[in-house]
């Protein structure tokens, strides 16, 4: 009696974490998805929103975002090169930290898939032999 409450028990155990390391396998691989998705295109990936924050979506939507943003009484004077250097940097700064969080959800998650290759397989033979000796 108490060693099949004992196998019940195991076998619960390990169906549970097999189920978990599913769900845990699908949401990591649609992160993964996503963020290859990001890679492909890091400038339309990458989101800021907010009043004073320019548009990276062409040089001229930021030039008029910079100037919209220009206090009148500042006597800056940006002149197309210092505005184009200006766009180039902020979109370069940009794609690398979409691409720096992009890498780093892959590497995360991959190391995640693998966990849970491993947990689903030595769980999946563990039940297996477990049901073996109840029947």
């Amino acid at each position: 009696m108490e060693k099949e409450k004992l196998q019940k028990i195991q076998m619960i155990y390990g169906y549970a974490v097999c189920l978990v390391t599913v769900i845990t396998f699908l949401i990591s691989v649609t992160s993964m998805v996503y963020a290859l998705m990001d890679l492909t295109d890091p400038i339309n990936a990458h989101r800021t929103y907010g009043k004073d924050v320019p548009s990276l979506a062409s040089y001229n939507n930021y030039k008029i975002d910079i100037i919209k943003s220009l206090d009148p009484k500042h006597d800056l004077d940006l002149d197309d090169t210092t505005l184009k250097s200006m766009y180039e940097s902020a979109k370069e700064d940009a794609i690398a930290k979409v691409k720096h969080n992009a890498y780093r959800t892959i590497i995360v998650n991959s190391l995640l898939l693998l966990i849970c290759i491993v947990l689903f397989t030595t769980h999946f033979i563990w039940m297996r032999k477990i049901s073996k000796k109840a029947t």
